[in-house]
């Protein structure tokens, strides 16, 4: 076997080939967009080389065919709570069915990720945001999500007979957009109705800096204790909102104000996948057509959750139940939409967990983030339960 290092564009072009070759005839899978992964590793556009650095390697066979790939990366804004020692990450995990290749590939990222202090690997995660390529698809093999891994189930095996441990498992939940919510839903929504306080926004695209403003409230009260206590400025949100501009669909996007002041968010975009399952890698100017086109036509019948949160002192007082019900009466009477799937929740959260499985939704995929201790006598914890 040859393990070459990723360092041209024609390694980088056959980088994303080992994928395509190895997943294209396993059920549900869609090809990402060239350009998503390609950023991942391009300084220009990802800010984690700010503050790290990584590597992608291709590995081939004697006969010169490709059959995996891996990269590393060491990222010092990268922390879990409880962590002990400094932790590195692999990613974009692809191989045949073959412990040794897939022990070669691994060997070589540990020893790479040693020699820069590190130690402990996380995977597969993403060099950057966890929104995106995070974990390791165990259960619930159909259409993913956008930037969402996918993989054959015998994934896993490579991983664990390594030695890789479950770190925690990453849980999706959906539900059919016109299944009839539960009726706690409407008796709190019916209570906090009574208040002339509360009042629920529909985000508008013509506002957007306004909405960006209050998200970034919501999301520093609500959100930035579990993602290593950052908080999000004012221009970091309205950057966002202007980066997904073009996807969202108003009717999908609510608000929760109390006395004028912003104390919940909930965040649902159309699903990206269900057009760039169409455009085979590519998003030039004809993929771009079509994605207006299809847009234009309401063809996407499926949309993703993004975020949810209510602000720490409006929690368990029923504000989740008047926002949801405030949306639902759009989304279900207005929208073409069908299914709804939210993005994972780490089985860390229970108050998350329990939010979801209380709107009536079911577990519909596992993605399991691993860990790898390099001392093999030190003991394992799992990720900390969140309060």
């Amino acid at each position: 076997m040859d393990l070459i290092i990723v360092d041209n564009e024609t390694k980088a072009r056959q980088f994303l080939d080992v994928h395509i070759q190895l997943n294209k005839d396993v059920p549900g899978w869609i090809r990402p967009l060239d350009k998503d992964i390609n950023q991942v590793f391009d300084p220009e556009h990802n800010k984690a080389f700010r503050h790290g650095e990584c590597i992608r390697w291709i590995l081939k066979d004697d006969q010169g065919k490709l059959i995996g790939r891996l990269a590393a990366f060491v990222n010092k804004k990268y922390k879990n709570k409880g962590d002990t020692c400094s932790v590195g990450g692999v990613g974009f995990f692809d191989c045949i069915d073959d412990q040794a290749a897939a022990n070669l590939l691994f060997d070589t990222a540990k020893k790479w990720l040693a020699d820069r202090g590190m130690g402990a690997m996380d995977g597969p995660i993403n060099f950057g945001e966890r929104n995106n390529w995070w974990g390791l698809l165990t259960e619930g093999f159909h259409e993913p999500l956008y930037g969402m891994n996918f993989n054959p189930p015998y994934y896993k095996q490579l991983m664990e007979n390594y030695g890789f441990r479950l770190f925690f498992n990453q849980v999706c939940y959906g539900m059919k957009v016109h299944d009839q919510l539960q009726d706690k839903f409407y008796q709190r929504h019916a209570a906090l109705a009574q208040d002339p306080g509360f009042r629920s926004e529909q985000l508008k695209k013509s506002d957007l800096a306004r909405y960006a403003r209050d998200f970034s409230i919501v999301y520093n009260k609500a959100w930035a204790k579990h993602a290593g206590g950052k908080d999000m400025t004012e221009q970091q949100a309205k950057l966002l909102f202007k980066q997904m501009k073009p996807l969202i669909d108003e009717r999908l996007a609510w608000f929760i104000y109390y006395n004028d002041e912003p104390i919940g968010a909930w965040l649902n975009l159309p699903d990206l996948n269900q057009y760039i399952k169409h455009f085979d890698g590519k998003f030039g100017l004809l993929q771009k057509l079509k994605f207006l086109w299809m847009k234009a036509t309401q063809a996407n019948k499926k949309f993703v959750g993004i975020l949810f949160g209510i602000v720490p002192e409006f929690q368990g007082k029923g504000a989740d139940a008047y926002l949801i019900i405030e949306g639902a009466k759009v989304i279900q009477n207005q929208t073409p939409y069908q299914a709804y799937e939210m993005q994972w929740i780490g089985d860390f959260n229970p108050k998350m967990i329990n939010v979801a499985e209380s709107l009536g939704a079911t577990p519909t995929r596992t993605l399991t983030t691993y860990r790898y201790l390099f001392d093999r006598n030190a003991p394992f914890e799992r990720h900390p339960i969140l309060n």
